[in-house]
């Protein structure tokens, strides 16, 4: 693996990343002073974002939703991971056009985060009764390893919180201008082949710095990742700040740094500093680089507030020497970058143990559990002498510790559940997005429909000769929350024409991929813009570029490059 990855640009389907104009004032505070410079900078600064929890428990769940002012509604309900979700059937074709008291019901999604943290027994069965009380049976695992609930209602904000945290669970921080919720390697501590275990370096970020005054008013959204598997699990690419397990040749096991990757509309593949983190200096280098987002980084213009932006800027020598004279105090060790990665970044399946009992990883459709499900995988957990689970940055889930003798029965349980250990070849590529069932962002469906289609071509294309899974993600609008950009094929919602009828459809991108066996590099997807297609041709669409690709491949040509080589034509 080179020692560092390329910015947005060119084939690859992004593009270089222009910082704010110089010249006038772009609201970074150790250059411009903090006087606020638009409405969202101002509502941070009156009044701590997080008090709005007392605000719910004191008042707003006795009132009513109507008593909710909006700065709180809107903004620092964020700050609890609440979110009002999309008011039913209004469609995606007015989504920029309405605001978003329009676009609001008077129900909330609610996220709950892991941190790589494993689920007790316990504590699925408090979820999944949450979830039957008081969310109609939802709940899904995003693609942050993190559990969400819909159709809240204010008035069962205090009790669902209460239940939560009496078996250790928290929402604080898994939305708004913070440190959102750590990716954390969902193999950490029981892969044999581990380099390094990041659960402690996680836990202990969790438990002394959520909720910090210093950083609970960062420009943007801040993302951290750990992993310690030689897979390469938790998109280390694409995080503000991941720490990927390395040896260092005299120094031993510890972590190779790397900074501002992000994706959205303006993706940016993360760079490598070339520096090494020894296990003792994670928390403060970590602490380090989150205050050097929250003193440098942009706050003028929300669309350029990202970590990405300033590294576009500085680059990462500049930010290396920065954080080591100016936030450390002492210079980093350089170090190795990771290795080719190898095994399986899903974990799907059943793997042994580094203490000989087994792992088994299954694939909840589209990341879409219930109630009842995660009832059923708690009786199944504790009946197979398991005891607790996991959440991983592909919506899947593993089922942990089940002793040798048992994982048959394992196995027969979860499928039982609709979690299927050995789901087809587009089941187990498939990522969704929330989409317009819920989300006031979205234009288009994704879930329901990632499942149909999945379930098709897994039926289509059961002939076809595919020596690794293809990765589909489907997005809902161009934030991109499911990734477009680093699939093998990448669907960005909008609307589009169809014989002079506006309708659901998709922007196509093509041969996208983080670091992974047989793509060893990360790329980021080639856009055709003349290609679209209509949601309900998704599965003919599909069907035939991978046929094509199966006739015009090179011996062993992964989709991905064959993808970013073809003529267009052979794309359409």
């Amino acid at each position: 693996m080179s020692t560092t990855t390329s910015s947005a640009a060119g084939p690859a389907g992004g593009r270089d990343l222009r910082p704010p104009r110089s010249g006038r004032s772009n609201g970074q505070w150790l250059v411009d002073g903090r006087a606020p410079l638009n409405p969202n900078e101002a509502f941070k600064q009156d009044g701590d974002p997080l008090g709005a929890r007392q605000r719910i428990i004191d008042a707003y769940a006795s009132a009513g939703y109507d008593a909710i002012p909006d700065d709180d509604l809107h903004n620092r309900f964020r700050w609890w991971a609440l979110y009002t979700q999309r008011k039913q059937g209004i469609d995606g074709g007015r989504t920029a056009q309405l605001s978003a008291s329009e676009l609001s019901d008077r129900y909330f999604m609610q996220r709950i985060r892991m941190d790589g943290a494993s689920l007790s027994v316990e504590q699925m069965r408090v979820i999944g009764a949450i979830s039957n009380e008081f969310a109609r049976g939802t709940l899904d695992i995003t693609d942050r390893q993190n559990l969400q609930l819909h159709w809240i209602r204010i008035e069962d904000v205090p009790e669902m919180w209460r239940r939560l945290e009496e078996v250790g669970l928290t929402t604080i921080e898994a939305c708004g201008d913070t440190p959102r919720g750590f990716l954390v390697s969902p193999v950490a501590g029981i892969d044999p082949e581990e380099i390094i275990d990041p659960s402690e370096a996680a836990r202990h970020l969790h438990d002394t710095c959520l909720g910090d005054p210093e950083i609970v008013n960062l420009p943007r959204k801040f993302k951290t990742a750990f992993t310690g598997s030689p897979s390469l699990d938790v998109l280390h690419e694409i995080n503000d700040i991941s720490f990927v397990g390395v040896e260092h040749p005299e120094l031993g096991p510890g972590y190779d740094l790397w900074i501002a990757g992000a994706l959205s509309t303006a993706p940016f593949l993360g760079k490598r500093l070339g520096a090494f983190v020894r296990p003792e200096q994670v928390p403060e280098v970590w602490w380090g680089v989150i205050r050097i987002f929250r003193d440098y980084g942009y706050r003028r213009l929300r669309n350029k507030a990202r970590l990405k932006f300033l590294m576009a800027q500085w680059g990462p020598e500049r930010f290396r020497e920065v954080l080591e004279a100016d936030y450390l105090g002492y210079a980093l060790a350089d170090g190795p970058a990771p290795g080719p990665p190898r095994g399986c970044r899903d974990h799907l399946g059943t793997h042994r143990q580094a203490d000989g009992r087994y792992w088994i990883g299954a694939k909840p459709p589209v990341g879409r559990l219930s109630g009842d499900v995660m009832l059923g995988l708690a009786d199944l957990a504790e009946r197979v002498g398991s005891n607790r689970a996991r959440t991983t940055p592909l919506q899947n889930i593993l089922l942990l510790d089940v002793p040798a003798e048992r994982v048959e029965e394992a196995r027969e349980g979860l499928v039982a559940l609709g979690i299927d250990p050995d789901p087809g070849t587009f089941t187990r590529g498939m990522l969704a997005c929330t989409g317009i069932e819920f989300c006031k962002f979205a234009i288009v469906e994704t879930k329901a429909l990632a499942a149909r289609v999945a379930a098709e071509l897994d039926e289509r294309l059961a002939d076809a000769d595919l020596e690794r899974p293809l990765t589909v993600h489907i997005n809902g609008c161009p934030n991109s929350c499911a990734r477009i950009q680093t699939a093998d094929i990448g669907l960005k919602g909008q609307i589009i024409t169809v014989d002079g009828e506006r309708a659901p459809g998709f922007q196509i991108h093509l041969g996208g991929g983080l670091a992974a066996p047989g793509h060893e590099e990360a790329e980021l997807g080639r856009t055709v813009r003349s290609l679209k297609v209509a949601a309900d041709g998704l599965p003919d669409y599909i069907e035939r570029v991978v046929r094509v690709y199966l006739a015009d491949r090179y011996p062993e040509e992964s989709f991905a490059q064959w993808a970013q080589r073809a003529d267009e034509e052979r794309l359409a």
